[in-house]
């Protein structure tokens, strides 16, 4: 994963809104895959995903929670 950033399509992922997400319109998506996790804008998706291990997608999480 040297280039977490793809400004490409979506490569056919599928994409959902996060539970974290807020109602207030500022939200992210993502979608699951072995070993990682895709992220991106909701209002903007065509700008590009960040590509995160599962090791640091889980880490992101953990701090949210605290």
């Amino acid at each position: 994963m040297s280039n977490p950033v793809s400004a490409l399509a979506d490569h056919g992922l599928v994409f959902r809104k996060s539970s974290y997400s807020q109602p207030t319109g500022n939200c992210v998506e993502v979608a699951d895959l072995r070993g990682a996790t895709a992220v991106r804008d909701s209002q903007n998706p065509s700008a590009g995903y960040l590509l995160l291990p599962a090791t640091e997608w889980a880490a992101l999480l953990s701090g949210i929670r605290r």
